[in-house]
Formats: C-alpha cells, structure tokens, sequence
C-alpha cells in the first residue's frame, strides 16, 4: 500500500497542552513512513483546509517538532469556525474532499472540543459517499472538560491547576489586608454550561480559605449567595467568590451575558466577577476587587499539570496509532482505572456518540448547598493537577518554539468561505 499523506488541524480555543497533542501526532507520524508521507496542518485550523493553506511540517527539525511538547497555544494555528450542516453547506465538506485529494490525503486529525468531534464524524460520513475514503480521527481538547466518554480533555487539567493557584494565591493576599481593606475577592472563570474549572477553585477550601463557588449547573439564588458571602466574611474576615462565566439566573439568561454572539452562535460571554462583587458591595458595602483569568487561565504552560501533558501528547499519540491500524470515525479516550494511585490508560469512543454531547458536573460532585464541591470531586480532580512539567527556561523566560510553518503548493482554484 503507498503512504498517503496526513491532514492535522487545531481547532477553537487554544490551550497549554494542544501542542503537545500535535506533538504526538507529529512524531508518531514520523515514526510510520510506510503509512504516511508527510503531515501537513491546517494554517489556522480548518480555514487552512478550505482555503487549501497547508503547512509542511517536514520542514521542521525534530527538535522543533518535540519543543511543541512545552509550549502553549496553537503552533499551527487555530480558528473559531464551525462547518455547518452537510443539508446547509455541503460545499464545504466536498471542497475538504477535494483539497485532500489534491494532496493525496488519507488521515484526517482534527484537535479540538465538541464542535470539532462534529466535523471529523461528517466527514469521515461524506468522504465514503464521495468515493475517497479518509481515515477520521478526531483528538480531544477542551479546557472545559466537557466531552463525553473520556474520563477527562487534554487542557482541563493545567487550567484547573492555574485556577487553583491563582486563588489560593490572591486569598492569602486578601487574607493578609482583609482587617482594613478588601473583604471579597471574585474570580471569574470559563465555562459556559460545564462548571469543572470553578469547581478547582473550590480546592483552596482545603487550605482553609473560606471559598464560595458558583457554578452553571446551579440556577443563581441571589439571597442565598449574599447569605453565604455575610457569613464567611464575618467568621474570617474575608471571602474568595469563584464564579463560572456560565452562571445564570433561574431564567437561564446569564450573570455576564453581553447580548452579542461569537463565531459559533455562542452567547458572549465576560463580567460575571463584577457583577457578583458589585452585589455584595451593594448590599453590605464590603470593599471588593475581582478578576478575570480569561486567557490567561488557557495560556500559563509553566504551571501545567504534568499528567495533562503526558495525556495530552498519549492522545495525539494514539490517534495515530489507531489510524494506521485502520480504526476511523472514532476519538482517543481517557479511561482512569484508579485515583489513588492514579492509574490512567487510553481507550477510544466511536464519534457518534462523541459530537454534539455535553459532559455537566455530576450533581453529586456539588454540595447540597450549591456553592461547594464534595469528596467525591476531590477525589477526581486532585490527580488531574498533580506533577509539574515545567518549560526550560532562558533569561528568565519560559523558552518557547515558533515553528517556520511552511507553505505547501496550492493545486486548487481558491475558495470563498
């Protein structure tokens, strides 16, 4: 059989540990030249796929190919665009067909969350039909851990151990002035329906900082929300509010909608920490300040969890592994054999049941209260910010790659999107 060429693409937000899933995908790669010639990625995601704009990754050394491992964000390039239906544009799914057969494509990798697990199964549907078979496997990321199958998303982990830190941090801040100055402190976290990165701001609790969490899964009672923070700040002093940008009022409008929409017809979201801090300056003139960690929760690879990382590049890894086995239309998973000690392998879900599913926090991870996390989510989060795997460093700088990415020959005419 003669190596057909592979197609990678990141896609949506990016995260610590994306690269080391390219990584994986592009070593591993490397390491069956029989079965595949050449990996080339989508410049900015999937729009490099439509608009026939490849990177060749074969230009790039081995030592640049492995310092993807530890370093953020999306070498490649990624975007926020969604393929529609193959009943709305069907054009687009056939343009993907034409592009691969252009570039003797027969492996599609396609790193990104829910909506990318979506693409990878249409079109590992519609390349069959077309006559050009394409092996489809679709690598999983999302710092918002919400995919289902997979006992957890590359990227959740070293977001969930930024968020931890930075709590416990600023709350000894807090804690420190509290007696003549701030006595909130609100944290603004992502997660827009999945409540799994507020839910590692609640760790801190372990470390005796009087914490209030506010999570999607939990309908917003204002009342009971100021009666938790009056009674935190007057038994210590202060109180650190984490708050999912997800979280809504009964109605399901949200604390920080903005009435605009983003490229996936998304509510944007951003301004749920003032508006829960500015409640409890409303109510009980307590001094406040708030944050947003906004991308720099998704960005902060020195602090990245290490088993995130392994994870992350097992993936990639795998996903290949699983390609030239002959496995399609299916996603890498994390299967968790054990907590304590943490004992993780890699198994595979086929994408049916992947796309277009959410994963909530189980309601018995949540305290009957609603603002706190119980054992049991202890139990699964703490092994997912365990280890450090820290960047080398130069000049007192983490020292990151930025690859050459060079372009492939275009064969197509260009195409409009």
């Amino acid at each position: 059989m003669t190596a057909k060429n592979a197609f990678y693409a990141q896609s949506g937000g990016v995260t610590s540990v994306i690269n080391a899933s390219a990584c994986g995908v592009i070593e591993t790669a490397r390491q069956y030249p029989d079965k595949i010639a050449n990996v080339y990625a989508g410049r900015s995601g999937i729009i490099g796929a439509l608009t026939e704009d490849l990177i060749d990754t074969n230009q790039e050394s081995a030592e640049n190919i492995a310092a993807l491992r530890h370093t953020p964000s999306g070498g490649l390039g990624s975007c926020r665009y969604k393929l529609k239906s193959l009943e709305a544009n069907k054009r687009e799914y056939e343009r993907l067909i034409e592009v691969f057969k252009a570039h003797d494509i027969g492996y599609f990798f396609y790193n990104g969350g829910g909506d990318s697990a979506d693409t990878c199964y249409k079109v590992s549907q519609l390349s069959e039909k077309m006559g050009f078979p394409v092996q489809a496997i679709h690598i999983p990321k999302t710092v918002d851990n919400d995919l289902p199958i997979t006992d957890n998303c590359p990227g959740f982990g070293s977001v969930a151990k930024y968020i931890a830190t930075s709590t416990l941090e600023a709350s000894f801040d807090v804690r420190s002035m509290c007696s003549t100055s701030t006595k909130v402190f609100v944290i603004e976290v992502m997660g827009r329906h999945a409540g799994w990165i507020a839910a590692a701001g609640a760790l801190v609790a372990d470390q005796g900082i009087p914490v209030i969490t506010l999570f999607p899964e939990v309908e917003f009672n204002q009342e009971k929300f100021l009666a938790a923070v009056k009674a935190k700040v007057e038994e210590s002093g202060y109180c650190t509010v984490c708050v999912s940008e997800g979280c809504h009022w009964p109605d399901g409008r949200f604390l920080a909608e903005q009435g605009t929409r983003d490229a996936f017809g998304h509510a944007q979201l951003g301004g749920a920490a003032p508006v829960v801090a500015n409640m409890t300056k409303d109510a009980f003139g307590y001094k406040f300040h708030w944050a947003v960690a906004d991308y720099l929760q998704r960005a902060a690879r020195h602090l990245a969890s290490k088993s995130d990382v392994e994870q992350a590049y097992a993936l990639g890894k795998a996903g290949v592994e699983f390609a030239v086995a002959g496995e399609t239309s299916i996603m890498p998973t994390v299967v968790r054999k054990s907590s304590d000690p943490y004992v993780w392998e890699i198994g595979q879900a086929p994408l049916s049941e992947v796309a277009n599913v959410e994963k909530f926090m189980p309601k018995d991870f949540i305290t009957a209260d609603g603002f706190g996390i119980t054992d049991k989510c202890r139990e699964y989060l703490y092994p997912l910010i365990s280890g450090e795997d820290y960047p080398p460093y130069e000049n007192g700088l983490p020292k990151y790659v930025t690859l050459k990415n060079v372009a492939v020959a275009k064969k197509l005419p260009p195409f409009e999107i």
